[in-house]
């Protein structure tokens, strides 16, 4: 069976998807990622995302190849609170730093983005009205149509799917190019966590972000068998594997990874037994390749980090994407023919050379 990852394999034989996990702020890590992705020649043609995943999805596909990273960086500048850049990075100095701008995040907003709503947080006041959210994140509407062109979202450049939860019903919903037209609204709904964020009511259902069931939304490529061999890069956000906590805040981001990363790892172990079975049933059908590369957070970033969009945590993120994705890039290229029909291949950031110890 051919290496669908073989730089001389015509590229009609194979197909290229790329899944982008939710995280917020993090959302960064994304943009480096796909940059230098771009500059070693793996477009997709097929892009699956969630919340922040969702809109890096919509900005590339809603722009022509040689303007969509100067979207991204236009995207990520306007986010940005462009106050004095860190001077240092010593851990603890670093912490603070970071907890000061998520704090200013929480207490303002981001223009671009999200701002306060009315009465909130102030609904937990026994005189208040009820409300279901603590944030408005309206502003993200008017910034996607600026920055995306629907109409070439929507004219199958790459497929794009998008991934929210029917909040009554807790059904995965997915809204897909090859079968209906993105607007705004969907990836609104998408970016949708709550409480921080209120849903969103798109065509009589009521929509969040699916961040807290399928943050990295790996089951739309995998719903039917690839027709052709397969290489599948997902971007995630959020890592399992990180060093002990030694303090509440360390616990606290911990147990915020955990909650986000754990079912990607579930999807692949189930696909792993699926593709056993492929692999006994019809060895010789399409093969997948699916190269998973996990941001793993530095030791100065807090429980708070997705909403810590201070310019050093930022530009740290875009270049941590920057850097897995040029090794991932490496790694499908160092990757020879196994006979198998399902390998996955897994990529994490670099251990923190500092311990959780300050954190």
């Amino acid at each position: 069976m051919p290496d669908p990852t073989s730089p001389d394999r015509p590229a009609a034989s194979r197909d290229l998807a790329l899944v982008l996990a939710g995280g917020n702020a993090l959302g960064a890590y994304h943009a480096g990622g796909y940059e230098v992705l771009q500059a070693r020649g793996l477009e997709p043609d097929w892009i699956v995302g969630a919340s922040i995943g969702a809109v890096t999805a919509a900005i590339i596909a809603g722009n022509p190849p040689e303007d969509r990273v100067a979207r991204l960086r236009e995207f990520w500048d306007e986010t940005t609170q462009h106050t004095a850049p860190s001077v240092t990075d010593l851990v603890k100095p670093r912490q603070y730093y970071n907890a000061l701008h998520a704090a200013l995040t929480l207490a303002w907003g981001r223009p671009t983005i999200f701002r306060h709503r009315l009465p909130g947080l102030w609904s937990a006041l026994p005189w208040m009205p009820n409300d279901v959210a603590l944030f408005d994140h309206s502003p993200l509407r008017a910034t996607l149509e600026r920055l995306v062109d629907f109409d070439r979202l929507n004219r199958g450049g790459p497929r794009v799917t998008i991934g929210c939860v029917d909040i009554a019903t807790g059904e995965e919903v997915y809204i897909d190019t090859a079968h209906q037209a993105i607007r705004p609204e969907h990836i609104l709904a998408s970016t949708a966590i709550i409480p921080a964020f209120a849903p969103v009511e798109v065509d009589g259902r009521l929509l969040c972000d699916a961040g807290y069931t399928n943050n990295l939304p790996l089951d739309p490529i995998f719903a039917t068998e690839p027709e052709r061999d397969l290489v599948c890069i997902a971007l995630d956000l959020f890592a399992l594997a990180a060093p002990r906590p030694a303090s509440l805040d360390a616990v606290l981001e911990r147990a915020n990874d955990l909650i986000f990363a754990s079912p990607g790892r579930r999807t692949i172990a189930a696909l792993e037994r699926e593709y056993a079975l492929r692999q006994q049933l019809d060895p010789d059908g399409p093969a997948v390749t699916l190269l998973h590369i996990a941001y793993r957070a530095e030791a100065d970033q807090l429980a708070a980090k997705s909403f810590d969009f201070s310019p050093s945590s930022i530009r740290d993120r875009w270049r941590a994407g920057a850097r897995d994705a040029g090794r991932g890039a490496d790694r499908l290229e160092g990757h020879h023919e196994t006979g198998r029909r399902f390998t996955p291949l897994t990529l994490s950031s670099p251990d923190p050379t500092h311990g959780r110890s300050d954190t």
